[in-house]
């Protein structure tokens, strides 16, 4: 977890920078930290910055799935922030702690978290709601008996990761897709990963490896939520809108998961 004093200057730098989500989860531990640290912004002119200006999202922890943790879990969190509302609240992850992957009960207590989202949005506590690391099936199951059709669905995305049939459910359902660990955590940009075309494509282009991945999700119509301890690093992927890449270059990165597959974080498959 990070401090009060190691969050600040990246969350300022970002404000500066022109960033307006914040994006957090129950999970990071950070929830009363970056409450402290927006209280700091909305208050310091020098940002003009208002509640309203900010899209605010945070996570339910797998250790609260059920109907009624989940809105105690979801409250505890508005209170955590200091806030009255979030701009988008997700289901982090489609099973429960300490539950067995392939235990019914998971499904059960996603679909009742489910509802306990849906019941924050009518109340006005939430005003998108939606899902993580859902994987196709769960989707389906999910849009099979909610009401509210999720808004967003968060989960890894990048050129050695792609899903067509889960992009295609979400695209015909008209759901926000938001990609997180574009970068591979590191291994695409580190040199852990090499793949030729990326370095040749940002050597075109005469910017990172790191702005190529982030360039491609946005031509694809994807949300990016790149994740930086380092000011200078936001600043850079700040300049992710600054060019654009061809015809050729999309279908290189497209291709990629053909000879080069990785998966750097949850994998939710074996989740019943």
């Amino acid at each position: 977890m990070q401090t009060i004093e190691e969050l600040r200057p990246v969350v300022f730098e970002a404000i500066r920078a022109g960033y307006r989500l914040i994006d957090s989860a129950t999970v990071y531990r950070n929830e009363h930290i970056l409450g402290q640290i927006l209280k700091e912004v909305f208050a310091d002119p020098q940002f003009n910055i208002k509640r309203s200006d900010l899209f605010i999202t945070s996570k339910l922890a797998p250790k609260d799935q059920g109907y009624d943790a989940c809105y105690k879990a979801v409250i505890d969190s508005l209170n955590r922030f200091e806030l009255d509302y979030f701009d988008l609240y997700l289901i982090h992850w489609p099973g429960t702690s300490k539950t067995k992957l392939l235990d019914p009960i998971n499904e059960e207590n996603r679909t009742n978290s489910y509802r306990a989202l849906e019941q924050l949005y009518n109340e006005g506590k939430l005003n998108h709601i939606g899902v993580s690391n859902y994987t196709e099936k769960h989707l389906r199951h999910l849009l099979s008996v909610c009401s509210v059709v999720p808004h967003v669905h968060q989960f890894e995305l990048h050129p050695c990761l792609h899903q067509p049939e889960l992009l295609k459910l979400c695209s015909e359902n008209n759901i926000q897709i938001q990609a997180y660990s574009s970068l591979g955590e590191g291994a695409l940009i580190n040199g852990k990963i090499k793949i030729e075309c990326l370095d040749n494509i940002a050597k075109k282009h005469n910017v990172s490896v790191a702005l190529v991945l982030l360039r491609w999700s946005v031509q694809h119509g994807r949300a990016i939520i790149p994740k930086t301890s380092s000011t200078a690093r936001v600043r850079e992927n700040a300049n992710v809108f600054s060019f654009e890449l061809s015809k050729e270059d999309m279908r290189l990165l497209d291709e990629i998961h053909t000879y080069e597959q990785h998966r750097f974080c949850w994998d939710p498959n074996g989740v019943y």
